[in-house]
């Protein structure tokens, strides 16, 4: 592995988290998670191609131990936590396997990865933690109860953390696109945001000087929707 500083990006596999772990292997090794073990290992062959270095560590970001063991031993500059899962559906069709995989996925594992991560953040007096976040985290829509009730929870767990770790010469900010066309979403994609808008929003704001912090991120489509 590269002497580089180093920057672990969860759902590194593909949509967001792919185009950050590319974005940001300019500047950083890559730790890349997800769950998908071939697409994480095409992700380290194209990231070495470019001159860069990428660990894939392929893992279920819902089993917290599994997570601690792998976790143990990697000194993080930058946290990425990208992983998202998204189900679109009135209330009452959500089934509780949905409602618990979207919880797990969106909000759970920002607790287990950063709470892996963070201690030496702390210790070494440096480091950065990105949240990727959405703009359905201060809005709402009609089959969103599950899906913005975690985004909701997004800002909450990274604006708190924030200021616990300040302190620490520790950063957190919080990236909030609308409509990014990824596999994810619904609805044609040319008028949308592109996961490379994204990961440069990303890049912009972990490469900003010490004494700065740029918290949260609105990003939205310059077009309207179909135009």
């Amino acid at each position: 592995m590269s002497a580089r500083p180093v920057a672990v990006v969860t759902g590194a596999s593909r949509g967001i988290g792919r185009a950050t772990a590319l974005r940001l292997a300019e500047r950083y090794e890559i730790v890349a998670i997800a769950r998908t073990a071939s697409a994480l290992t095409t992700l380290a062959r194209e990231i070495a191609a470019a001159g860069g270095a990428c660990r894939p560590l392929p893992l279920d970001l819902t089993d917290h131990a599994a997570v601690s063991r792998a976790l143990a031993g990697v000194e993080a500059d930058v946290l990425v936590n990208n992983a998202g899962l998204i189900t679109i559906k009135p209330f009452l069709e959500i089934v509780p396997a949905e409602w618990d995989a979207m919880l797990g996925v969106n909000l759970t594992a920002l607790y287990t990865v950063t709470r892996a991560l963070l201690p030496g953040m702390i210790a070494r007096r440096r480091g950065f933690i990105v949240m990727i976040g959405s703009l359905a985290g201060r809005n709402t829509f009609v089959g969103g109860t599950g899906y913005t009730a975690t985004k909701h929870g997004v800002i909450g767990f990274a604006e708190s953390l924030m200021l616990e770790v300040r302190e620490h010469n520790v950063r957190v900010a919080t990236i909030m696109p609308g409509s990014v066309d990824t596999k994810g979403t619904p609805g044609d994609g040319d008028w949308k945001l592109t996961t490379k808008n994204v990961a440069e929003a990303v890049w912009f704001t972990v490469t900003q000087p010490e004494n700065a912090l740029i918290s949260r991120v609105e990003m939205r489509p310059a077009r309207p929707k179909g135009r």
